[in-house]
């Protein structure tokens, strides 16, 4: 038992957890779910579909995005978010990650609104994320 605790430790300091795309999320929260202008009833909607606000439910988060997804990852990739740099730059960071979503915003969904006038309105970006 010993052993098998000590093995799982080092597997998981050597485990490299997906930090920019969690960044993406929480400055994604910090942006469009936090603060005194933001509709609670969005915010409830929003929480409500979690990861799929940019994937689709019950598929592969690693492989399928939502319509929405493919959007913010057309201007923002976890690769060019290293877990040390954003750690040690956390103001460009969420600067580089916000004009990420300013471009994906001005992009339309499927049912031709912008997902930001979507956002904006208090609607969910994606039409395709598979859950309600």
């Amino acid at each position: 038992m010993k052993r098998f605790a000590i093995l799982f430790g080092c597997l998981a300091l050597l485990a490299s957890p997906a930090l920019a795309t969690s960044e993406f999320s929480k400055q994604w929260k910090n942006k469009y779910l936090s603060g005194d202008d933001v509709d609670a009833d969005f915010v409830k909607k929003a929480r409500k579909q979690g990861c799929y606000i940019c994937h689709v439910n019950k598929e592969d988060k690693k492989k399928v995005r939502n319509e929405y997804g493919k959007a913010i990852h057309e201007f923002l990739k976890a690769e060019d978010f290293p877990k040390d740099w954003v750690k040690e730059n956390p103001e460009e960071a969420q600067k580089l990650i916000y004009a990420g979503f300013e471009k994906a915003g001005e992009k339309k969904s499927k049912d031709g609104k912008t997902f930001a006038a979507k956002i904006k309105n208090g609607e969910i970006p994606a039409t395709d994320s598979g859950k309600e």
